[in-house]
């Protein structure tokens, strides 16, 4: 009990445990709930990074337990440890996916793509519209909404503007576009989810594969609609397409040229094709998976040692700061486990909950992820909530995986969410309003969130 009287010392609004017959895990409970709310208080008002927070906010926390001794300090080090260990295959697999999307960018994979498209779409708005939403979701398989931006914006921009068409469309379309496919296992949502509740991605991810189908076709359909009134009030126009398409530039690096390879282009869409079949296939672990895929890649696009180290280099800085994200977070859950924090605040959360409601836990989450992840940090959501509210869960039987699931519903509108710095890129390249965005398209990328519940739901992956 000693912590306890400790912590009582730093926080001296927390209740003096009892010596007798007292419950402990009362006071752990308040003290990890304070934790989350600090840890939630840094990173909004933007007092400390999240990654920053993510290590430092347990050790502190730690140690006002009363963990100040030598030998707790080596507790607090094994259990931080423990916690890096768990997380380890996410970062790695996040790591070698964003290089792998990376090279194959900078080879210029997905340049015939957006020119044809640009060729079919023949200055009809309506064919425009779908056509923005179709690029917007095969390039947001990178998994870096900053990037899909930049390549729909930099291919499609010009072409909206020549027309005349409704400036929020090319930003609602992308934005809700990267909404669908930003669940994928490398994207930051699902990386979070697998770090805090230490699951495989093939059990969280998969089952929501059919749900992300149908939400890409949601805002194809969505897009038709908006296409379908841009072509009643412009009609159709006829557009030189090939000027457009030879000024099209998709990587960020001012020599892209030189890093062309479309010679072999085939050969980089048949290695991409053959890593997609074997993740669905789930041949072997998912980062294991992307680091024999950027091996391939980088020897046979940039076979020289000084080509692949500069790739590296390029495409390592997108992914250091998501993989330094993931580390650090397996510190915070680290030491929340093994202080045993999340056991008490699941037991005060279960006693919190109706015994009726319980075995609705999931169903439950799953709307709870809307506003949780729009009002919130995914940082704060899915490390400070989520383990908190799936610790509760399991008493009704209700596995780690199945709530997972019911997290990444949210993901649906999580995007128009202010906390998220890549909207704003959005709106700057596109020139509109945060706010017109936001009415414009709030509604339809909430209905994302709804068709992949009601997919969910009905494959029985999600329980009502």
């Amino acid at each position: 009990m000693k912590w306890c009287w400790t912590l009582q010392a730093f926080l001296p609004w927390v209740p003096a445990p009892k010596i007798e017959g007292g419950d402990p895990l009362s006071t752990l409970a308040i003290a990890g709930f304070i934790m989350v709310i600090v840890f939630m208080y840094l990173i909004m008002s933007k007092r400390m990074s999240a990654m920053t927070a993510l290590i430092l906010i347990p050790l502190l926390f730690a140690v006002g337990m009363g963990f100040s001794g030598m030998a707790k300090f080596a507790d607090i080090g094994k259990w931080a440890l423990a916690g890096v260990r768990q997380v380890a295959p996410t970062g790695i697999m996040i790591c070698f996916a964003i290089l792998f999307f990376g090279i194959m960018i900078d080879a210029g994979l997905f340049d015939p793509l957006i020119k044809k498209i640009l060729e079919l779409v023949h200055g009809d708005p309506l064919k425009v519209s779908v056509g923005t939403a179709v690029l917007a979701a095969i390039i947001s398989l990178d998994g870096d909404g900053s990037t899909t931006y930049m390549v729909t914006c930099s291919a499609m921009l010009a072409v909206h503007q020549r027309l005349g068409m409704d400036p929020l469309i090319l930003p609602s379309v992308a934005v809700m576009q990267n909404s669908v496919m930003n669940i994928i296992p490398w994207g930051g949502p699902t990386g979070r989810v697998l770090a805090a509740l230490k699951v495989e991605s093939a059990d969280v991810f998969t089952p929501l594969i059919p749900g992300m189908v149908l939400g890409s076709l949601w805002v194809c359909f969505v897009a038709y609609r908006w296409g379908l009134k841009e072509r009643a009030r412009l009609g159709v126009t006829k557009l030189d397409n090939s000027e457009i398409a030879a000024k099209v530039t998709v990587s960020e690096d001012p020599e892209a040229d030189k890093l062309r390879r479309p010679d072999r282009f085939l050969a980089n869409l048949g290695l991409t094709s053959a890593l997609m079949v074997a993740l669905m296939a789930g041949v072997l672990p998912l980062s294991i998976l992307f680091m024999i895929g950027t091996a391939f890649a980088l020897m046979l696009n940039y076979p020289s040692l000084k080509a692949q180290q500069a790739r590296i280099v390029a495409n390592g800085a997108n992914a250091m700061p998501v993989v330094a994200m993931v580390f650090a977070a397996g510190i915070f859950m680290g030491i929340m486990g093994g202080s045993k924090m999340v056991d008490a605040m699941a037991k005060t959360l279960i006693d919190a909950i109706p015994a009726s409601m319980g075995p609705h836990m999931s169903f439950i989450s799953a709307f709870l992820s809307l506003p949780g992840t729009f009002f919130l940090t995914n940082d704060a959501y899915y490390f400070g909530v989520l383990p908190v509210l799936a610790k509760a869960a399991a008493v009704y039987g209700i596995s780690p995986e199945e709530m997972g699931r019911a997290a990444l519903i949210g993901q649906g509108a999580h995007l128009l969410s202010p906390l998220v710095p890549s909207t704003y890129l959005l709106v700057g390249l596109n020139k509109v309003e945060f706010g017109d965005l936001q009415k414009y398209c709030l509604l339809p990328a909430i209905g994302i969130s709804m068709v992949w519940l009601a997919t969910a739901v009905a494959l029985g992956f999600i329980r009502v």
